[in-house]
């Protein structure tokens, strides 16, 4: 079988390239220094990695040790029960919702005015915007199982306690997603606002507001899905919701009662992310059009 001679094109671009390498052999030499320090900076994670593995006594030979007992484990799940408290649990579940939705409503609501004072395009005092975004910064470091317990000790257990906590967490990180999406809005409305003749309180109100809400809206609703999922941790610490009934379950060893408390977080949290999923594509397929 005879192969092909390359087309005239591809003659040409070959001896292009020779010439090219010719002309600059200095480009197309391979770089020692850039080499070294991608091989450097591979066995540092690779050293950082076996360190932490040591240092954490990770060992492969207990988890499949353990693997038996995860068997066990899985064994007593089936088949998922609800002991006769569906009705307690369907009520649990729905607190978790409100837990999610009114700490994600609040953080939202608050957060909205204030992520203009760090957005640059907005507030050009460096330091008024250097204070608010280190703010956010402070906010959001603090996870939202610790936020929990401050506001348990503050108001009491209950979901009232969870509300805050997502709240809180939520005020740093979307803080930060909004006022990066304010700084990256489209310029072309605010110029027109601008050249005619609107002042710079006419030029957010009119030029890019309406711009940056499909944007919040859309992270506001993935925050709510994801919010789900922490209403049920914090729950846990007694900050209301069905992660009560969860750990309570856990630590009796009813792990049928727990097979369908999962059963039921999952299924929720997947119809959460299916509406979700819709009204962001609507959003923001609404706001290109």
């Amino acid at each position: 079988m005879t192969r092909r001679p390359p087309s005239p094109l591809r003659q040409a671009a070959l001896a292009d390239l020779d010439g090219l390498r010719a002309r600059h052999p200095a480009q197309f030499r391979p770089s020692r220094g850039r080499r070294a320090v991608v091989l450097g900076i591979l066995a540092g994670v690779v050293g950082l990695a076996v360190f932490a593995m040591l240092r954490l006594d990770f060992s492969l030979l207990r988890i499949l040790h353990g693997l038996h007992r995860l068997s066990e484990f899985a064994g007593m799940m089936l088949p998922p029960s609800a002991g006769g408290r569906l009705s307690l649990f369907v009520t649990a579940l729905g607190e978790t919702l409100a837990i999610a939705f009114l700490g994600t409503l609040t953080a939202a609501c608050l957060v909205f005015p204030v992520a203009f004072l760090a957005a640059r395009n907005v507030v050009r005092n460096p330091f008024l915007r250097f204070g608010v975004r280190r703010g956010f910064d402070v906010i959001r470091s603090v996870d939202v199982l610790i936020w929990a317990l401050i506001w348990i000790n503050v108001v009491g257990l209950g979901p009232f306690a969870g509300a805050l906590a997502i709240a809180c967490s939520d005020f740093g990180a979307l803080g930060k997603l909004f006022s990066e999406a304010i700084e990256t809005a489209d310029r072309k409305a605010q110029e027109g606002v601008t050249a005619s003749g609107g002042s710079r309180l006419h030029r957010v109100r009119f030029g890019l507001v309406p711009a940056v809400l499909p944007v919040l809206a859309s992270q506001v609703l993935y925050f709510f899905e994801s919010n789900t999922r922490s209403a049920t941790i914090i729950g846990i610490v007694g900050a209301g919701g069905i992660g009560q009934y969860l750990t309570e379950l856990i630590r009796v060893l009813e792990m049928q009662q727990v097979a369908f408390l999962v059963l039921m977080i999952l299924v929720t949290v997947a119809l959460i992310d299916l509406v979700s999923g819709r009204l962001r594509r609507a959003i923001i397929g609404g706001a290109a059009h």
